[in-house]
C-alpha cells in the first residue's frame, strides 16, 4: 500500500534559495535539508566540491502537504518542464518492487532499485507518458 505521494521539485543549483523562498512565500515549515556534502563518502564517486552545498533532499510541510526539493548535480542536464517528479513512499520492499516494475513497463529506468543511505530500497523511473517517479521504501 502506498504510504504517501507528493510533488518533488528539482532545482539547478538554487535549491537552498528555493527552500527559503517557499518557507517565506508559502509559510512552509522546513522539516529537513540534506546536502550532497552530507552523503557518506564514496571513493568511486566522490562528490565534486561545487556540489557539496547543493540540496540532496529538502522536506517542507505546506499546510497538510509535503513538498520535496533537490538540486541536480553540476553538469547534469536540467530542463525547465522536466523538473517536477512524483515521489512514492511505500511501507515494504515487495510493494516497492511491484510498483516500480509496473511503472517501468514501456518507460525508462533512471536509477535501478537499490539500497541508499536514506532508504532500504530506492529507484527512479520515467513512465511511458514521460512522468518521472521516485519510488522508495520508508526507512
Amino acid at each position: 500500500m502506498i504510504k504517501s505521494m507528493y510533488p518533488y521539485l528539482v532545482m539547478n543549483g538554487n535549491g537552498q534559495e528555493a527552500v527559503k523562498f517557499y518557507e517565506h512565500s508559502l509559510g512552509a515549515t522546513v522539516l529537513n535539508v540534506q546536502t550532497f556534502g552530507d552523503m557518506p563518502p564514496n571513493p568511486e564517486f566522490p562528490t565534486p566540491e561545487e556540489a557539496k552545498n547543493r540540496v540532496l533532499n529538502a522536506h517542507l510541510k505546506v499546510g497538510d502537504v509535503d513538498l520535496m526539493i533537490s538540486d541536480t548535480m553540476p553538469g547534469h542536464p536540467y530542463q525547465v518542464g522536466s523538473h517536477i517528479t512524483i515521489a512514492l513512499i511505500l511501507d515494504n520492499e515487495a510493494e516497492t518492487r511491484e510498483i516500480f516494475e509496473k511503472l517501468s513497463v514501456g518507460g525508462k529506468v533512471g536509477m535501478p532499485l537499490q539500497q541508499t543511505f536514506w532508504s532500504p530500497l530506492y529507484g527512479s523511473v520515467t513512465d511511458q507518458f514521460g512522468v518521472e517517479w521516485q519510488v522508495s521504501t520508508n526507512k
